[in-house]
């Protein structure tokens, strides 16, 4: 169909439309499209009909947008607006790809085109295409030499190349047309010229670099980041003296930065301890306040000098109350010797101190206030905490609370502690009591609903968290527009050890949407970073950009939706309704009448939380309806749902892993986990080559790995047993894995493992594991290797016993779960470490319910209505209204006159 030219009213028209999509006045717009549309002369009139269908897009009408302008591009191929709205229709999409097809192809019709080209640039620098980039602000830079943004954006395209020399040139004659006078104060010409600067170090110019600051240091506003980088630049050119006095001037400026001491030190080239020694001696002498100073020689020094310096920086810390200390000197405890002085000195003060109030009994008559003792015991509990000594941190934090009961600092420890232990319940529940001293500190509420997350207390924690939130939603969803990701992460795990899968899944891919909004969000800065001339800090936005998935964040989700998916693929959950009749037929009378009563109550609670949620529900779309009819015009459509259910049904689970794992084996391949994750989807898979390619990666990492260890004796057995391998694969594999594992068989491979390290319970413990997977009839001899408890072994933590217990109990090691072994293996751990709830007893580990037959979200349930009922009971002091309450779900908790909350299990059943 030939293009139809509009006449001047209708042309008029369509200007209106423009301006009406530029003001989002988009139902404007509409209006006027449809009045050249209703006129059946330019019915069909294609960038008409791709306005309106732009301006829908905006309304949230998607579909109805595609069609409209797919129609006017037909009507009109050879138009640059049509061309340009279908690219804007899919940057609108995300498909920035699919964009830069459709800009390319306006440009086909109108080169010169500047908003093309604008918007081309920035979807090229958006997908890191930097040579096209390059090209584009070429165009843009000879169509507009006047403009700044021109000039700026070429200089960056060729600093984002890293052709530093040219981007510095670009700059410099660009800066050449700044008339800027020196008695003026221009932010702007500042952050360029810093930003010259940059370029210019970047490019290894230094002695350039630092003539460029002294021509320019006058009109450079930042003038403590002058002297950083002429610090800098003077060490790189070897002009120590120069330096070393930059570096004391700053120090003057702030006596507390490690970087200027680390600086003077590179200056002055210190050539043994002593000399650097009295370097620090002589910043004590200027600053003797200076805590830093005091620090950082602790560092190198060693014996009796070491000594020294720390009673003279303990001393001044314990004395004015720094709750920081230890997490001053934690970097210290990686040299035993230290930590044993560190001790003995410390245990000294806290003895001296009950006797006669001074930190020795040799200080000449210099007493203590009653603090220090309480300072000194809150160190000594962290300090035998962090060497995994808890009864002995938790006997000197009792004693410190015993002292000042109103300290909250000393309460987080002792939470602290018992995270440490293994108890995570003890440790949520003094999280909650040092949360109660203070209730208006954020940071506390925060902590406290971490604790309830690992306690898997998830309705407390987002109760908790409500207190800080938003009036009028909920706490979660307030969070979740707020991108607050710990507590996403902490949910996720605490929704995978309850094996609510679903519930894990939708946090995990909420941070994922919010990483992929984070990528999207850089957009906006394209332009406003040109147009402030904030370049250093755009750069550096860049190339965060670049790894952003690198973040812990990232990788914690990512790692918990690939275990759960690899969970799911192994385990698909079963259908409900059939798994409850089956269970209805194989249960006696009584036992279905409890079940009833169960299911009853279930089903009453269940239609509370509906009720409540339709409620809220009901209060957030008046919102919603409020906030658009205060904003008429509301742009773009909702997201994709995330439903629980639907997430934990997936049909391909290892599809859906993958696609968490790929930006991990690209930013995170320096950790040995993300290699043998991929290993674990990739041998489901049964990708041989894949799966070869990830041990060998790992085994770079670290060969020693007991996971690593398992991974390779399943991955040797596969090939050994594969049929249906292409010879060339096969030949492949042969070589690397004689490579790998020599000319062994699995079971002497996994032999010649254990006798390297039989010293160690996690490789004793790895080695047990594929002494079975590769001949089950071996469980007896790999249940006792994985099970000594020798005190010549080493690697006996919490952790590594924990899953000794659980692979009793699962099975791992063979005979059906090994009950005997299984509960003389927890007694000796609950020996071992006695505060760690996994090594008590079940009765003790499930005392929210007596007679042991309700579900973990059951139990989670009960705990949670007495949770919330406890106040009642607190406030009237009714412990017979408490005992009522126990003997009808199966738990009670006490207040006793002492005041201590003591839990009892009813020894009954309903």
């Amino acid at each position: 169909m030939p293009a139809i030219t509009l006449p001047p009213k209708e042309n008029a028209l369509f200007k209106r439309i423009l301006r009406c999509y530029e003001h989002k006045q988009y139902r404007n717009g509409l209006k006027f499209c449809k009045q050249i549309l209703s006129n059946p002369k330019f019915s069909e009139h294609g960038e008409t009909l791709a306005m309106k269908g732009l301006t829908m897009n905006c309304l949230g009408k998607k579909e109805d947008a595609y069609d409209l302008v797919r129609r006017g591009l037909r009507n009109d191929l050879k138009s640059h607006v049509c061309w340009h709205v279908y690219g804007l229709l899919q940057r609108s999409d995300k498909k920035y790809d699919e964009a830069i097809k459709c800009y390319r192809n306006a440009l086909k019709w109108d080169k010169d085109n500047l908003q093309i080209l604008r918007d081309l640039s920035l979807l090229q620098v958006q997908m890191r295409d930097l040579e096209g980039y390059r090209e584009t602000r070429y165009q843009l830079l000879q169509l507009r030499p006047a403009q700044r943004a021109s000039w700026i954006g070429y200089a960056v395209a060729y600093h984002l190349l890293e052709d530093f020399e040219m981007a510095a040139k670009i700059v410099e004659e660009f800066r050449k047309t700044q008339q800027t006078s020196l008695d003026k104060v221009d932010f702007e010409y500042s952050e360029l010229l810093l930003y010259q600067n940059q370029v210019l170090r970047e490019a290894c110019l230094y002695k350039e670099a630092l003539e460029h600051l002294n021509s320019y240091e006058k009109q450079i506003c930042d003038k403590m980041a002058v002297e950083e980088i002429r610090g800098e630049l003077l060490l790189k050119l070897e002009r120590a003296d120069e330096a070393s006095q930059v570096y004391r001037r700053l120090q003057e400026r702030n006596p507390e930065n490690w970087a200027y001491y680390h600086g003077l030190e590179n200056a002055l080239k210190p050539r043994n301890v002593e000399e650097r020694q009295k370097l620090y001696e002589e910043t004590w002498v200027k600053f003797p306040k200076g805590l830093v100073p005091r620090r950082l020689p602790l560092t190198f020094l060693t014996g009796e000098k070491f000594s020294e310096c720390l009673d003279y920086y303990l001393r001044m810390n314990l004395s004015k109350g720094c709750p920081p200390l230890f997490t001053t000197l934690k970097s210290l405890y990686a040299d035993t010797a230290k930590v044993a002085i560190i001790e003995e000195l410390v245990v000294g003060y806290e003895t001296c101190l009950k006797n006669c109030r001074m930190f020795s009994q040799h200080d000449e008559g210099k007493v203590e206030p009653p603090t220090t003792l309480l300072w000194v015991q809150y160190f000594l509990a962290q300090h035998f905490d962090f060497i995994g000594q808890q009864s002995r941190g938790l006997d000197y934090i009792n004693t410190a609370i015993d002292s000042t009961p109103t300290l909250i600092e000393l309460f987080l420890v002792k939470a602290k502690i018992y995270k440490h232990a293994g108890n995570i319940k003890e440790a949520a529940r003094w999280m909650d009591e040092a949360q109660a001293l203070d209730t208006a500190d954020r940071f506390i509420n925060s902590k406290c609903a971490k604790y309830m997350l690992k306690a898997g207390l998830v309705k407390e924690a987002e109760d908790m968290c409500s207190k800080f939130t938003r009036e009028g939603t909920s706490a979660v969803e307030n969070l979740n527009e707020m991108q607050c990701m710990w507590f996403q992460t902490e949910c996720a795990l605490a929704y995978k050890s309850m094996n609510k899968f679903g519930e894990a899944l939708k946090k995990c891919h909420e941070i994922e949407r919010h990483f992929v909004e984070i990528t999207d969000d850089q957009f906006d800065f394209h332009t406003y970073c040109m147009r402030k001339m904030t370049l250093r800090s755009y750069v550096d936005l860049l190339k965060l950009e670049d790894v952003l998935r690198q973040h812990p964040f990232y990788y914690k989700a990512a790692r918990s939706a690939i275990q759960i998916y690899l969970e799911l693929h192994d385990r698909p959950l079963a259908d409900d309704s059939k798994e409850c009749q089956a269970d209805a037929e194989n249960v006696t009378d009584k036992e279905l009448k409890k079940m009833r009563n169960k299911q009853r109550r279930a089903q009453k609670k269940a239609q509370l939380e509906e009720d409540k949620k339709n409620a809220e529900k009901e209060k957030q779309l008046k919102n919603q309806k409020k906030k658009k009819e205060d904003d008429d015009e509301e742009i773009g459509g909702p997201k994709e749902e995330l439903i629980p259910d639907k997430l934990a049904k997936v049909e391909s689970p290892l599809e859906e892993a993958v696609k968490f794992l790929i930006p991990l084996k690209t930013l995170v391949r320096h950790k040995i986990e993300t290699h043998l994750l991929a290993f674990e989807i990739y041998f489901r898979k049964e990708k041989y080559l894949l799966m070869l390619q990830s041990v060998k990666r790992a085994v770079a990492i670290d060969p020693l790995d007991p996971w690593l260890h398992q991974c390779l004796v399943r991955f040797f057995k596969g090939v050994s047993e594969s049929s249906v391998l292409a010879e060339p694969v096969r030949t492949v594999l042969k070589r690397e894995i004689s490579r790998l594992f020599g000319d062994s068989d699995p079971k002497s491979f996994n032999k010649k493992y254990l006798s390297r390290h039989s010293s160690s319970v996690p490789q004793r413990l790895a080695a047990a594991k594929m002494m079975v997977y590769l001949e089950p009839s071996s469980d007896t001899m790999a249940c006792e290797l994985a099970t000594a408890m020798d005190d010549s072994l080493n690697g006996r933590s919490i952790q590594v016993c924990s899953e000794v217990l659980e692979a009793l109990r699962g099975g791992q090691l063979g005979g059906e779960g090994h009950p005997k072994a299984a509960e003389a293996y927890r007694a000796a751990c609950h020996a071992l470490f006695p505060h760690t709830l996994a090594f008590m007893e079940a009765d003790y580990q499930d005392n929210s319910s007596a007679n042991g037959d309700l579900s973990a979200g059951e139990q989670d349930d009960m705990a949670h209505e007495m949770y919330k009922r406890l106040p009642e009971f607190r406030q009237e002091g009714d412990a017979g209204l408490l005992l009522a309450l126990g003997a009808q779900e199966g738990v009670v908790e006490v207040q006793v006159a002492s005041e201590e909350l003591w839990e009892v299990p009813l020894q009954h059943h309903l």
